[in-house]
């Protein structure tokens, strides 16, 4: 009883010292992610995005009272009112978890300027972001210009870059305005289709660039096997229809195990396992065996287990050898009683007639004896 007490205060301590641990590396966690400097650009949008957040929250408050429209006649709109900009300021930051820190520092320093824009400048400049980041402290630019000065991106204004990338270091005042292009693409200004692609459509405004046939290695110039300059390894060039799927599973020689079987794919192969019952094999069945494995042989086109069929011998014998003993025991019933060795000749004939019905039924997933008789009785004599 001493010990089981032991075990349990162990196990007590060793639990609350988990659970104390996993706290603590939570709080750890939320410590450095409230304290995580993010960069200028990203700082004022993580700011912007509480706001606007609050802006959504309160977006069907109105004025408390039982006077509605009083109290917007006299007091104004609640959706520019002062009384919704104090409930949005009290919980701005409180719902940012990655550089809260930061963003309670830039509600000190931009708390003015938010002021002024709510009451004086957010008609003629409804987008925070805007009047905040980009034109007021200037630590963003807009969409398509990077770089101190926000400059336009490179293939700006024809949007080139847009169409098949996107500019790089765009919206922040970092980058080098050059084009990150999208997969297929390459150049300058994504005008260009990159290996393994090919130039399907081109205008005046873009390029469209096309993925190659799955049998081409490297380039290609149009669609389809006809397309490839040069064929994968498993695929055969074949004049007109260009690259043909190479069928590894007819060579002389299986590339396969002898206790394997070969399935082709496209441009190569898999071996798969034989039944059990097969040496060698061309598929995975037991009629598919071109050789028998140790232990089984062949009946017919299919491989069977010796055992199993030695047993069904027995089983056999033993089955007719029953058949012949109550038949027997029937004859010398009728020697002492006619009407009683009728009856149990009827009950025999009907025994022996169900077994062997039963056993040459299709119903041979069916194991439970009672089952398949109830059910061949419901067939002869009706459900009811």
């Amino acid at each position: 009883m001493q010990s089981v007490f032991y075990i349990t205060f162990v196990l007590f301590i060793i639990t609350s010292n988990c659970c104390t641990a996993t706290e603590s590396i939570e709080k750890i966690k939320r410590d450095k992610e409230q304290k995580t400097r993010l960069p200028p650009c990203r700082a004022c949008k993580m700011f912007v995005d509480s706001f606007n957040k609050g802006l959504e929250r309160t977006s069907k408050y109105k004025f408390e009272g039982g006077d509605a429209a009083w109290e917007e006649e006299k007091l104004g709109s609640y959706a520019h009112s002062e009384v919704r900009f104090v409930e949005i300021h009290e919980k701005l930051c409180s719902d940012v978890s990655e550089g809260r820190d930061q963003c309670y520092q830039l509600l000190e320093e931009y708390d003015e300027e938010l002021e002024s824009w709510w009451f004086k400048q957010q008609k003629q400049e409804p987008n925070l972001f805007n009047h905040l980041c980009i034109n007021t402290n200037e630590v963003c630019c807009p969409e398509n210009h990077f770089g101190r000065t926000c400059t336009p991106c490179h293939g700006y204004p024809n949007n080139i870059c847009n169409n098949n990338g996107k500019c790089k270091g765009a919206g922040t005042r970092k980058g080098n305005g050059m084009c990150h292009c999208d997969t297929g693409y390459k150049g300058d200004v994504c005008d260009i289709c990159s290996d393994g692609f090919y130039e399907s459509y081109r205008d005046d405004k873009k390029v469209l660039c096309s993925p190659c046939h799955i049998s081409c290695d490297g380039t290609c110039s149009k669609a389809g096997p006809a397309g490839c300059e040069k064929c994968k390894e498993g695929w055969e060039h074949r004049g007109e229809r260009g690259c043909v799927d190479d069928n590894e599973c007819l060579t002389e020689k299986s590339p396969c195990k002898k206790s394997e079987f070969c399935i082709n794919t496209e441009g190569s192969f898999k071996c798969l396992d034989c039944h059990k019952s097969c040496s060698s094999c061309t598929g995975d069945g037991p009629d598919e065996c071109l050789e028998c494995a140790s232990g089984f042989r062949k009946k017919g086109n299919i491989c069977v287990s010796e055992n199993d069929e030695d047993r069904k011998k027995y089983v056999t014998f033993s089955r007719y050898l029953t058949y012949f003993g109550l038949c027997l025991c029937t004859c010398i019933i009728s020697n002492k009683n006619i009407y009683l060795a009728a009856i149990v000749g009827l009950c025999v004939g009907i025994y022996i007639t169900l077994s062997e019905y039963m056993l040459s039924s299709s119903d041979g997933h069916k194991t439970d004896l009672r089952e398949q008789l109830a059910e061949q009785l419901k067939k002869s004599f009706g459900s009811n």
